[in-house]
């Protein structure tokens, strides 16, 4: 099993709306950057456990956990010239892009903040932390898991 932190914007798709879909599981769609989509293709299996990062928010931060539940496929959005994340260049017998399934498992009452995970000697190495890292999609070590983990479910 691996972990991973996924980011996404609140007001596009938060936890809460993870929350409010069938089986409270949805496609991780409209990723467009190759090494993110890397990950999610040659990485991701099911059972990975996934940590939810609101970027562009009041609060920066973790909010809950999520399960991967389906590997990579094509991402459909890729393909619909309507969609603010439509590829022309991505053809149907060869795409581009992926994406996963993932299902939603735990909501922390409260963000475990960028700037408290910075204060966590343990979490100094972790990529999220590291200058330049602005990928949506990134690996976590099980120990930096677990240390965000704890100090949410305590809040």
């Amino acid at each position: 099993m691996r972990y991973w932190l996924m980011k996404s914007e609140p007001d596009v798709f938060g936890i809460d709306h993870l929350i409010e879909m069938p089986n409270q599981t949805e496609h991780w769609d409209g990723i467009r950057n190759y090494q993110a989509r890397n990950f999610m293709r040659d990485d991701m299996k099911i059972g990975d456990q996934v940590l939810f990062y609101h970027s562009n928010a009041k609060k920066i931060g973790v909010v809950g956990t999520m399960e991967v539940v389906r590997e990579a496929y094509p991402d459909h959005t890729q393909f619909d010239p309507n969609s603010k994340y439509h590829d022309p260049k991505s053809k149907e017998d060869n795409p581009r892009w992926i994406m996963v399934d993932i299902k939603f498992k735990e909501k922390f009452n409260d963000v475990v903040t960028l700037a408290e995970l910075k204060e966590i000697p343990e979490l100094s190495e972790m990529r999220l932390l590291q200058k330049g890292n602005r990928l949506s999609i990134l690996p976590v070590e099980e120990n930096e898991y677990q240390i965000i983990v704890e100090l949410g479910r305590k809040k």
